[in-house]
């Protein structure tokens, strides 16, 4: 069946040029038989958009668990991709960089978002330092943590920029209030077709009203057309009849704020009960990345008395005595809060677009 959508907007460029249906085939085609490893990724990408199905396979990350292969409905990807058109005053004719693997969803949905709002697409290399070499400006972006603390010296050139992938860390965003980009956090799966949530990082002086947002805000804001509440165990629960034909349950323990807000506190699957303490390891980790450069994560082992103690994982080599002292100074830091234990692991164990998976890390230790 063919989708009721059309494919390609006239205003769509890809590196300068534009390109009917016909023509962007033979790129993909190209693409696949003469390009680079990325390139090659997004020729079968472009294939697949092209051609008279309604869906497009994709597989989710893996981060908590076994990744799966979804069906998402290529209409269900347009609205996506009208979602953040609207929210971000996305136009014709405005320019966006692709820097993100088109493996993965988020790389995807640029694709989409060009072809389907008539963007002026440029494409280089998914790298840890995506402007290295770009000399001129872009309306839109989207990049992970890594690339956005390579990128800093050169964000000026960049009017919008979107952040996913994993939590951007309350150093990085520190680093960034310097640059009049303006910079969002985006909260999303591939369920849910990349992000339906973001939340301001930077420039909160832009923000209008009694209401504006200051820096340690942790507040998301959700995309049109998505409503949300909490189940039983006050986890998040999406709907988002455009996106997905049933709700999305997730994991994550939320504060809902309003009815189209809410504040994210910690996954379910992290929540460590130690003494009849219910602690959010993301919230402590936000905390110790003040004064742990290496990697880390926050996790439990079993008790005797407190059924749960906290510990605290770090990869690579690392001082134990050093780190422990360091930690109790941190004003911040409550004393149900402070790890029992410290561990080092040489290297921790993480998904192929680069995400944590504590699990498998942990089981290291064993």
């Amino acid at each position: 069946m063919i989708p009721s959508f059309d494919k390609i907007h006239n205003k769509f460029k890809l590196n300068g040029e534009h390109y009917y249906q016909s023509t962007l085939k033979e790129v993909a085609c190209d693409f696949i038989k003469e390009g680079l490893p990325y390139q090659k990724v997004i020729g079968d990408f472009l294939l697949d958009w092209l051609n008279d199905k309604d869906a497009i396979s994709v597989t989710t990350s893996g981060s908590t668990g076994s990744p799966k292969l979804l069906a998402l409905k290529k209409q269900s990807m347009v609205h996506s991709a009208l979602a953040t058109g609207d929210y971000f005053g996305l136009a014709p004719g405005n320019t966006a960089l692709h820097c993100l693997p088109t493996g993965f969803i988020a790389g995807k949905m640029m694709l989409v978002r060009a072809l389907i709002l008539g963007l002026e697409l440029d494409i280089v290399e998914p790298n840890s330092q995506p402007l290295l070499f770009v000399d001129m400006p872009y309306d839109f972006c989207a990049m992970v943590p890594l690339q956005l603390q390579n990128s800093i010296n050169q964000l000026r050139d960049i009017k919008t920029l979107i952040v996913g992938g994993v939590a951007v860390s309350n150093k990085l965003q520190n680093k960034i209030q310097e640059t009049n980009c303006n910079i969002y956090a985006t909260y999303g799966m591939t369920e849910t077709i990349t992000h339906i949530a973001v939340k301001k990082l930077n420039n909160f002086s832009s923000l209008r009203g009694s209401k504006a947002k200051q820096p340690d805000d942790e507040t998301f804001e959700i995309l049109p057309n998505i409503s949300i509440s909490k189940d039983d165990r006050e986890c998040l629960v999406i709907n988002a009849p455009q996106l997905t034909d049933v709700p999305v349950v997730t994991n994550d323990i939320i504060e809902l704020c309003s009815k189209n807000s809410f504040k994210l506190l910690g996954r379910i699957d992290n929540v460590i009960n130690s003494g009849g303490i219910k602690l959010f390891p993301e919230q402590i980790e936000e905390k110790l990345a003040q004064v742990i450069e290496a990697s880390f994560f926050i996790a439990s082992k079993k008790d005797d008395s407190l059924g749960e103690c906290l510990i605290l994982v770090v990869e690579g080599s690392c001082y134990v005595e050093h780190i422990a002292e360091i930690i109790k100074k941190l004003p911040n830091l409550d004393v149900y809060e402070i790890p029992k234990q410290i561990f080092c692991i040489p290297q921790f164990a993480r998904t192929n677009s680069g995400k944590l998976q504590r699990k498998q890390t942990l089981e290291l230790l064993q």
